[in-house]
């Protein structure tokens, strides 16, 4: 027990379908309520209505019997659809919301940062947002005092530290969130999506933060749709399927089941309505697929045999000469390469207004086996502007081949590395022995 962070034992949550959502109270709103309940149930019963039950009340269970521990300094990584009860699992563990059945420990102190603003008052100051927070948490002043200037350059909103957070940016607000939740020193990180909302850069300085946090020995829970973060930063993973726990294990053998479930899609990515479309008023992306030679759209892809990737966009303007690229990851975050688009025919040769395809060949016997994440990308030059980014937007998995004629040779055990390509040998034999092929094929292997 001494080495537990958190608890999870038999946790179920239940909601009811056309009710409002949970929100916090303010004391304004407590005694309105106090106020206009009598109100409320005289003007039902003058209307004559009972308790009334309604076909929208439908009970669904968001959680479903979910028992887990987690261990102090476990970095463990909680993934699955649209659905699958991850942030209801989280809000339950941040005391935001409580469970229907079941019960939760956490042993330690818990920041959290659920969704943009999580914890901010609207009309303080971000100084006084960073001071709440502090004493929530149940922090002293000297020690505030101590991590302040390193929040606020983690921000980077030092500017405008005095201004009520209610006129920041998005950007500012997530900044100065994740910033407080990270630096105030919980024993138990808590974080959703953060990677999701912000540029590049941010994204990395949250990444990298997050990876301090995990060094210094503390506990984080991490829910994210980029497998390639959660693959670098988690050991362990815990996968989510309509509530229930679908497994629990290594970080890189469930985000490779999740990417291969049968429900899923990874070959394929298409945005059907144009103002959702990643993109600008000059171009946007349509589709993204990974295509085998004979032109099927795949998710599964021999490791000797070449794998296109096609990029469907629409050139809303004309005018400009484009650079359509594409970048792979695999599932432990290390970028393998990036590839631009080498059609001689388009090169410095403006795109009239329409839809495109591009596709880009990985060739065989390059990649290693495993789980491969692609990001797309649209470029102009002159002036240089990114016009959509498309990070993880579609994923495939590689198969090796155990044949004695692969890149293998017949090794029978994983291959190391983050690239196998084929290597052609030669073996001479300095006392001028020779053997031929036949006899290499029919000579015993002793493994």
């Amino acid at each position: 027990m001494a080495n537990l962070a958190v608890r999870v034992e038999n946790l179920w949550k239940q909601y009811r379908v056309g009710r409002q959502p949970e929100r916090y109270s303010t004391l304004r709103d407590t005694m309105a309520g106090m106020f206009r309940a009598p109100l409320r149930r005289m003007q039902g019963l003058m209307a004559g209505q009972g308790t009334v039950s309604s076909a929208s009340d439908d009970q669904f269970w968001a959680v479903k019997d979910v028992s887990f521990d987690i261990r102090r300094g476990e970095v463990v990584g909680i993934i699955g659809r649209n659905g699958a009860g991850k942030s209801t699992l989280l809000k339950i563990l941040s005391r935001i919301t409580e469970p229907t059945r079941g019960q939760v420990s956490l042993y330690g102190r818990v920041g959290s940062l659920l969704e943009v603003g999580t914890g901010f008052h609207p009309e303080l100051t971000g100084r006084e947002n960073i001071q709440l927070n502090a004493a929530i948490l149940g922090m002293k002043r000297e020690e505030v005092a101590e991590k302040f200037d390193e929040i606020v350059a983690f921000a980077e909103v030092e500017k405008f530290i005095d201004t009520p957070v209610k006129h920041y940016s998005s950007g500012m607000y997530l900044r100065l969130a994740f910033a407080v939740a990270a630096h105030l020193e919980p024993e138990i990180l808590i974080v959703d999506e953060v990677l999701a909302v912000g540029d590049a850069a941010f994204q990395k300085k949250c990444l990298g933060k997050m990876e301090g946090v995990a060094k210094e020995g503390r506990t984080v829970l991490f829910v994210s749709h980029n497998m390639q973060a959660v693959t670098r930063l988690c050991e362990r993973v815990i996968l989510l399927d309509a509530g229930g726990v679908a497994g629990d294990g290594p970080a890189g053998q469930l985000v490779t089941r999740y990417l291969s479930s049968s429900d899923g899609n990874t070959k394929m990515r298409e945005w059907d309505d144009p103002v959702r479309a990643p993109g600008s008023d000059v171009v946007r992306l349509c589709a993204v697929r990974t295509r085998a030679e004979d032109g099927h759209t795949t998710d599964l892809v021999d490791i000797r045999k070449p794998l296109g990737v096609e990029i469907e966009y629409e050139v809303l303007k004309p005018g400009h000469v484009f650079h359509p690229c594409f970048s792979v990851h695999n599932s432990e975050g290390v970028h393998l390469f990036s590839a631009q688009d080498t059609d001689g025919t388009w090169r410095r040769r403006h795109r009239p207004p329409g839809r495109y395809v591009s596709t880009g060949w990985i060739p065989g016997d390059l990649l290693n086996e495993g789980a491969m994440f692609v990001g797309v990308a649209m470029w102009t030059l002159n002036p240089e502007h990114c016009h959509f980014y498309e990070r993880d937007a579609v994923a495939f998995h590689v198969v090796d081949s155990y044949d004695e004629e692969s890149a293998r040779g017949g090794w029978p055990f994983s291959v190391p590395g983050a690239i196998r390509p084929f290597c052609k040998w030669e073996t001479q034999s300095e006392s001028g022995v020779s053997i031929s092929r036949e006899e290499v094929r029919q000579a015993p292997c002793n493994r």
